[in-house]
């Protein structure tokens, strides 16, 4: 990897050194050695977790790795979510969510806004799900991709310094994995076997985890390797509403019917199964060496693999083909509107029309991976001078090779209902008289689905750090360092499959879909009924029992065998260019040059830092772009239509200045004041997505368009935070914060004015022609809130802890930011002896903003989950655990404009996970 500092930074770097290293001749008396805490228990890991943040010098909160084993929490997320102003989401984007928590969010912000590193540095992830590859793509972490297991303890910092890495907006969670020096016995060995009950797929599956540590008599080698391997099928039963559109005024039915003009209807309606198995398997190796005191190397290397092949069935009500915005069919009468939205509305049966529509999707082979490898150097030349160093790199991917589609047209003249309920219960609907318990009858078929995704991520890193010790005045330590990185991220030759018609022998020979559905004669088609596959098998008898409603079950589908099968023979698939789809592939390359100075400051009964980060990024982002035949450059071999890549280069540079006050009022209250700039980078499918432009019908005309915008700055933000810390007993604490983000330039959706040339009809010898374009633009925003949380044991045994969290965040105009809950609290409690431990926690989340799905607002309701945790120690080498997950079997909830146009409602049950641990 080719890593340079850029000209600002090395000078800066260059001479605080020199400075240092001169000072640092002088001998300084060796720092007294740190006395090793051994922390067993819950209550004894509480206790760690509070003296790590009562003491730090910025706003942090703590987990240590007996806060995660003694809760049902098998990725780091799940503990993540009870820290107060934390949230997850078991999301990446708008898929809706599933049983395990994916993604870590601050504040109420976007989970692109926080940071996440694994012992300081950065890692790559990728997503397994398919919308999340080549649609909306954040540049947040995969938790799922990261078990528990590997923690020593994880550490929520929500305020900056100087000295720690740039990259999150609102605050960074840093996971720090256990080292073989650390342990305290020569050998030691760890395994963890057992399994997990899924009550909705009715499912039991192994899991598996293993470490073993290794240190010389002198502590100067050790060596650990831990590996998991954790399997467990998911079903999620769903009703989805794919999105809502109006009746046009001056449309026939707004004519016949005018108090329909401008109303909204849903355009689909759905019964969705989803099906998965989830198979995470890896592990973590690190070697560390301290030949001498004063030196340590440490090398670590971490790979994790989620193979999670999946199958999604959608049997649709489709109300676009009925009402088709006013052209189509009026609703019977007795049609009721509300909050401008038809949520009830009936269509008598006609001849002819198309009511349903059946979507089927398996993708065996999806998956994600998530890699680094890192070295860690550290050394202390004499007492006053501390340097460390870091060099690696990190890769992730997310692949989708395979997507065998099928898609049928039903309910042909039955007639269709629906009746919404809002987000609480699922929609009344059906299609009249189609036949939903068999293929017979299905309508003209069709094949679509990218092919050939492999998103790949990488990252690669070089940092030196240096402390001086002054211990003089105010000055307890001078800070300094340079930090070089760079960044890839792309999707590059996906394949958009269609229907195909084809011969005995397989050769493809075109299909004009826009004229015919049909093939030549002597060709194999997807529409043909006599190419459907033999035999079928049908949707769960307890399908949909979470959701309430009344809607179609007793489904039929195919299965993912017959699927691939079906396509294999008649999906085009052309790997010549032809089925090139442009609009999923992208490339990002970006570069970062840092260097900071900072001074810890230490007075009478206060201390703090303040410091300053200078950071250089240069970026280059690569569009297609969607363009006349005609253009130069233009590639014109794809069946998507023509389109040039176009490659856009930006520079920028940030000086980030912070500051932590920390002030003890008196020994059980302290105080603390923080102020910080912050930048981040637009999500990757901001930048990077696919522009389609749409030229002027006119000469000296403007056109329209859409897509990504490379021109987005980077996200600044102006933090500030106080807050107040009463340690009124032992392992006890009473907090309350109040935080303010100035967002400067945070990424919304609005208009744009740019010019391209353009070929057209209008346009026949090219010119540079104006395009108001629709696409991400740097807005503003603000957030402020309030924190409040309690912990405390009682009586001996017990102990109870919450938290409570308000966020009031508006964009600029008073639109909602992404992922901003008003009101999040946890509550929670535990009992623990010598033997047995029981823990008990429930989440609550209120209502959010999750961006634009399909043109119209994406909100997710509030949520609740009760999860519990019971062990039994039976002796020092061996344990059992019962950990339960979604207790309270949750509903998944979204809606658009309000809660009258619900989205989607998903139950996905509960999670039962029976281990038995030992240790030697």
């Amino acid at each position: 990897m080719k890593l340079s500092p850029t000209p600002l930074a090395t000078p800066i770097a260059t001479a605080a050194l020199l400075a240092l290293l001169g000072t640092a001749a002088q001998a300084q008396p060796a720092a007294t050695p740190t006395q090793e805490v051994v922390v067993t228990g819950i209550r004894g890991s509480l206790q760690q977790s509070i003296n790590q943040k009562r003491n730090a010098e910025s706003r942090v909160e703590v987990i240590t790795a007996e806060d995660i084993g003694k809760m049902p929490d098998k990725n780091v997320a799940d503990s993540l979510q009870r820290v107060p102003g934390v949230t997850i989401s078991s999301a990446g984007a708008n898929e809706g969510g599933f049983d395990e928590n994916d993604r870590v969010s601050m504040r109420g912000t976007s989970p692109s806004l926080t940071l996440t590193t694994i012992n300081g540095h950065g890692i790559s992830s990728g997503d397994w799900f398919v919308l999340n590859q080549t649609g909306t793509v954040g540049r947040s972490v995969s938790f799922s991709l990261l078990p528990s297991e590997l923690v020593d303890k994880v550490i929520v910092r929500k305020s900056a310094e100087a000295s720690l890495i740039e990259g999150g907006v609102v605050g960074a969670v840093d996971i720090i994995t256990r080292k073989p020096l650390a342990f305290r016995k020569q050998l030691t060995l760890e395994a963890g076997a057992g399994m997990v009950y899924a009550d909705l797929p009715g499912k039991t599956d192994p899991q598996f985890n293993g470490l073993i540590n290794w240190k010389n008599d002198a502590g100067t080698l050790g060596v650990m390797l831990q590996a998991f391997s954790e399997h467990r099928h998911l079903r999620r039963d769903g009703q989805e509403l794919l999105g809502y559109e109006q009746i046009k005024a001056g449309s026939a039915v707004a004519t016949a019917r005018p108090d329909l003009a401008g109303v909204w209807y849903p355009t689909l309606i759905g019964s969705a199964l989803f099906e998965q198995k989830r198979e995470r398997t890896g592990g973590l190796i690190d070697i560390q060496i301290r030949p001498t005191h004063d030196l340590t190397l440490d090398l670590s290397g971490f790979s994790s693999t989620m193979k999670a092949a999946n199958y999604n069935r959608n049997y649709m009500l489709w109300a676009t083909r009925v009402l088709n915005q006013g052209a189509g069919q009026a609703p019977d009468a007795g049609y009721v509107v509300r909050n401008n939205t038809l949520v009830s509305a009936s269509f008598s049966p006609v001849a002819g029309t198309t009511y349903g529509v059946y979507d089927q999707i398996s993708r065996p082979d999806a998956e994600a991976t998530s890699n680094f490898v890192n070295l860690d150097a550290s050394w202390k030349p004499n007492g006053a001078l501390s340097l460390a160093g870091k060099l690696g790199t990190s890769s992730g991917s997310g692949s989708t090779p395979t997507q065998d589609v099928a898609e049928w047209n039903t309910g042909v003249g039955s007639g269709a209902a629906w009746r919404l309920n809002g987000v609480d219960r699922a929609a009344d609907w059906s299609l009249g008289t189609a036949n939903n318990a068999s293929p017979a009858g299905l309508g003209l078929g069709w094949i679509f689905g990218d092919q050939n995704i492999h998103v790949k991520d990488k990252e690669n890193w070089a940092q030196l750090d240096g402390e001086y010790v002054v211990d003089s005045g105010l000055l307890a330590k001078l800070k300094f360092g340079v930090r070089a990185m760079d960044h890839t991220r792309k999707s590059e030759g996906v394949i958009g499959q269609g229907p195909g018609c084809k011969t005995s022998t397989g050769q493809n020979v075109g299909f004009d879909w826009l004229q015919a559905y049909w093939c030549p004669a002597g060709t194999a088609s997807a529409a043909d009924p006599a190419n459907f596959p033999q035999g079928f098998a049908t949707y769960p008898g307890d399908f949909g029992n979470g959701l309430g409603g009344n809607f179609p079950g007793g489904i039929w589908y195919y299965t993912p065998e017959q699927l691939a099968a079906y396509n294999a023979r008649l999906a085009n698939r052309s790997t010549d260019g032809s089925r090139l789809n442009w609009n999923s592939t992208y490339a990002l390359k970006e570069k970062r040059n840092a260097a900071y100075v900072q001074a810890n400051l230490d007075g009478k009964g206060w201390s703090g830092n303040v410091g300053l980060r200078l950071v250089q990024t240069s970026e280059r982002v690569t569009n297609n772009m969607a363009v006349n035949a005609t253009t130069p450059g233009a590639v014109t071999s794809s069946a998507f239509g023509p389109f040039k890549p176009v490659s856009t280069e930006h520079r920028y540079t940030d000086v980030l200045p912070s500051a932590n006050l920390r002030i003890e009022l008196s020994k059980e209250l302290v105080a603390r004041l923080a102020a910080a700039r912050t930048m981040t980078l637009p999500d990757y499918s901001a930048l990077a997505a696919s522009v389609a432009l749409s030229p002027p019908a006119v000469a000296g005309g403007v056109g329209s368009g859409s897509g990504g915008n490379p021109d987005l700055k980077p996200v600044r933000s102006t933090n500030l935070d106080a807050t107040l810390e009463w340690y009124f007993a032992p392992r006890s604490l009473l907090t309350a914060s109040a935080f303010y983000m100035d967002l400067r330039s945070y990424v919304g959706l609005g208009q744009v004015k740019k010019q391209f040339m353009t070929y057209s009809a209008a346009v026949p010898q090219g010119a540079l022609v104006d395009y108001l374009l629709t696409v991400p633009v740097n807005s503003s925003g603000k957030v402020k809130g309030l924190e409040f949380a309690y912990e405390q044991p009682l009586w001996n045994n017990f102990g109870v802890n919450a938290n409570f969290t308000y966020t009031d965040a508006n964009e600029a105009g008073g639109g909602p930011l992404v992922g901003a809950s008003r009101q999040t609290y946890n509550l929670g409690g535990f009992y623990e002896d010598e033997r047995f431990n029981v823990r008990v926690s429930y989440n609550h989340r209120s209502s959010f903003y999750s961006g634009l799905d399909r043109s119209t607002a994406f909100y997710q309701a509030a949520s609740d989950s009760v999860s519990a945790s019971f062990g039994v120690k039976i002796n020092e080498q061996f344990s059992i655990s019962l950990d339960a997950r979604n207790l309270n079997n949750p509903k998944l909830k979204y809606y658009a404009l309000n809660e009258d146009q619900p989205r989607s409602i998903y139950v996905n049950g509960r999670q039962f996970f029976l281990t038995a641990r030992a240790r030697f």
